[in-house]
């Protein structure tokens, strides 16, 4: 009865006649390229946009306070000492800052992301691929604003509200990884669903050498009305370019709480060969993968720019794209050990790398050394393709966007037991070990490793039971 009183929400191609029709094509690119320019210039604009907004608020908090923000000078002064107070000041506001805007985003995308994935499995893929990228341009226009009105940096939380609303970055991802799902068979699963992923890589690279070089350059704004007009093309390209990837569409209301219900059944209802318990522990597994990665990457700028790296926007820029090659690296070496490991296998090779590169990161005091942990870390982000092919092979053909939005959650809440603990632990930990959140991270890597191996080995058939079945 409470949804008779709600007006329908639908897609723009809901009537029978449109909806049975095929969709031509509409732009010049290949058959075979469905979703991955969404996932790219989507990243693109993220990663340009998160260090220098780290970095802006560096600046303006700098400013506050009455420091003259000239850290290479500073690391002069100090030689062998530590930062002086009024640096450890700054890094403790900006870390705060940072946590207090990453945590209002993602407490309202959380929801939305759960109302819209499974809204998706009725409706088709495009309108929640065009949402999230329209609410991001107008994030990045009310950052503009602030920076054009010089207000205060509490306003940036109005841009990710808003962003948090539509979706956020998180229900591109959601709608991204479904649309795979929904064109790709069982076998070629995993593999497309890296090719995504490196995309995400690959446009992290790009972004953060651009941004480096061009805030260096120009400063903070130029770049920003770039990160608009990226995300405004993205949402042109999806209406223009992607076809539809859902068969059987349907209208659908979308404030409706049986969105809710399909998203929650899928951990409630006991399934075939253990799917509740399996969908749990590798859900569990991806939020400490995520938690660990989000936070590691949410300080790394803060870790270069202060004592004793005292890295300048272009070092910055070189870092990020190191830390963003391992998507493509990683894609490369998934490709390769497929041939002769099973992808729990692969899995737990890329464990190794990534917890080899954050325990040498932690001890990093020289810019070698920092590079070197990037370099240890190349094969880091091949445990998330293998996780999330593992979930969606776990759950019917209608059920691809309500997965995919949870699994969305389950980011969204790594990233915010992300800021909240390493953002938290970073200034708290300043005086005794400046590198110990990456310690703890690789220390938490052990949890998903193990989750992971043992489903692993529980599947595999003894022997003797082969044997049994023959006779």
């Amino acid at each position: 009865m409470a949804d008779s009183s709600l007006p329908a929400m639908v897609s723009p191609d809901d009537s029978p006649e449109i909806r049975d029709r095929p969709r031509p094509r509409r732009c010049l690119l290949p058959a075979s390229v469905t979703v991955e320019p969404v996932i790219f210039l989507s990243m693109f604009a993220l990663a340009l946009q998160g260090p220098l907004a780290t970095q802006y608020l560096w600046d303006r908090l700098s400013a506050d306070i009455g420091f003259n923000g000239t850290r290479t000078v500073g690391c002069a002064m100090n030689g062998s000492k530590s930062a002086g107070p009024e640096q450890q000041e700054v890094e403790t506001l900006t870390a705060h800052w940072s946590l207090y805007i990453n945590l209002g985003g993602f407490l309202v995308g959380l929801f939305s992301v759960m109302l819209l994935g499974p809204w998706s499995d009725k409706v088709g893929r495009r309108p929640v691929l065009m949402l999230p990228c329209i609410g991001l341009a107008l994030q990045a226009a009310v950052y503009l604003l602030v920076m054009y009105q010089e207000l205060h940096v509490g306003y940036f939380l109005i841009g990710r509200f808003i962003s948090g609303i539509s979706g956020d970055f998180n229900m591109i991802l959601a709608g991204c990884f479904a649309y795979i799902a929904d064109v790709s068979d069982r076998q070629s699963r995993t593999f497309r669903v890296a090719v995504l992923e490196a995309c995400l890589g690959i446009a992290g690279m790009v972004a953060s050498i651009i941004g480096g070089h061009w805030r260096k350059a120009q400063g903070y704004i130029n770049p920003f009305w770039l990160v608009f007009a990226v995300n405004l093309f993205t949402a042109l390209y999806v209406y223009f370019c992607v076809e539809e990837s859902v068969k059987d569409k349907k209208p659908a209301r979308l404030f409706t709480h049986r969105h809710y219900q399909s998203f929650f059944r899928l951990f409630t209802v006991q399934g075939e060969n253990n799917r509740r318990r399996k969908l749990f522990l590798y859900s569990l597994a991806l939020l400490v993968v995520v938690t660990v990665h989000m936070g590691a990457k949410n300080l790394f700028v803060l870790y270069e720019l202060s004592y004793p790296l005292c890295w300048d926007s272009d070092l910055i820029g070189y870092g990020s794209a190191a830390e963003h090659l391992t998507y493509l690296s990683s894609l490369a070496g998934l490709r390769l050990f497929q041939l002769c490991l099973a992808d729990s296998w692969v899995a737990e090779m890329g464990f190794i790398s990534n917890i080899s590169g954050l325990v040498v990161i932690s001890l990093a005091s020289t810019t070698p050394i920092m590079f070197t942990g990037y370099g240890l870390r190349f094969f880091a982000m091949a445990t998330t393709p293998v996780i999330r092919s593992k979930l969606s092979k776990m759950v019917e053909e209608g059920e691809q966007g309500a997965l995919f939005s949870s699994v969305a959650c389950v980011e969204g809440l790594s990233f915010l037991l992300a800021t909240g603990l390493f953002n938290s632990l970073y200034p708290a930990t300043l005086h005794f070990m400046k590198g110990f959140p990456f310690l703890l991270g690789a220390l938490l890597l052990l949890i998903p490793a193990g989750i992971i191996g043992l489903i692993e080995v529980c599947e595999q058939k003894p022997m003797y039971s082969q044997f049994s079945e023959i006779s």
